[in-house]
């Protein structure tokens, strides 16, 4: 069985070990995986690639060759926009933080606001607004993108990622904030593995089932009253605060679903 594990080269650097490590399990259940980047071509002999880009026509285009992809295309691109997300969280009866496309000053229509571009990550092109003047210079800032607004949500900047293989939820991580209303542990925030409550479990399972995911990371806002909202679907998800929280390599758990499912095909 043969695949490949697709990033941008910038972003396989980044994340070498990962890298290192799928490629070790990968042998270890019987697939022979390598790296691909940027505009290199996989062969022609290729089972499946592991997609780990923001690029939804970038993994269409494996797609038409006939390739299977982890996760296929429409996954990759409901997950990159945060208000379809929001759109599809609404159809499935799922709580969410709720967004709405902005394209001037004048749609804002109360303080505080988050302000996000449709497609950022990472914590990356996510403002905390409260006067117009702020607004304005995140508008002017990113003029070129699609933005979105979101009312300020007070959560005490904690959240709950839940990792998700399949259907099958392999772990869950509070992450909380450190002197910022992002909850990122790459830009400083803590982690701490969290239980799920079955009610929670049903509702993650809703949305995996809906957009038929391989591996995904579903973020939710903690609220002080117990409840949660959706927040964002990653995909690509990285797997740092995992790997700080729990005591098992994911890259062993997505290489043997990966090779299930290709046999059961």
């Amino acid at each position: 069985m043969k695949g490949y594990v697709y990033y941008t080269r910038a972003e396989s650097k980044r994340n070498q070990l990962f890298i290192d490590d799928l490629i070790k399990e990968a042998k270890t259940v019987g697939i022979e995986l390598e790296l691909l980047v940027d505009a290199e071509e996989p062969s022609v002999h290729t089972d499946f690639i592991f997609f780990r880009d923001r690029n939804s026509e970038k993994s269409r285009s494996f797609e038409e060759l006939g390739i299977k992809v982890f996760n296929r295309s429409e996954v990759n691109r409901i997950a990159n926009n945060k208000l379809r997300t929001f759109e599809l969280a609404t159809l499935l009866g799922i709580p969410a933080v709720p967004t709405k496309r902005i394209q001037q000053l004048s749609d804002i229509t109360k303080y505080p606001v988050v302000l996000k571009t449709v497609d950022g990550h990472g914590g990356n092109e996510v403002f905390l607004c409260n006067t117009n003047v702020q607004a304005e210079t995140f508008l002017a800032q990113f003029s070129e993108s699609q933005l979105i607004v979101q009312p300020f949500i007070e959560s005490g900047a904690r959240d709950v990622r839940v990792f998700v293989v399949g259907d099958v939820i392999v772990g869950a991580v509070k992450r909380t904030g450190n002197d910022s209303f992002k909850s990122n542990y790459l830009l400083g925030g803590s982690v701490e593995q969290y239980e799920l409550a079955n009610w929670q479990m049903k509702e993650v399972q809703t949305l995996v089932k809906a957009i038929k995911s391989d591996y995904v990371g579903i973020d939710f806002l903690l609220l002080p009253d117990g409840r949660w909202l959706l927040n964002e679907i990653e995909d690509p998800v990285g797997a740092r605060s995992l790997y700080k929280t729990h005591d098992f390599s994911i890259a062993t758990i997505l290489m043997k679903y990966i090779k299930q499912n290709l046999l059961n095909e």
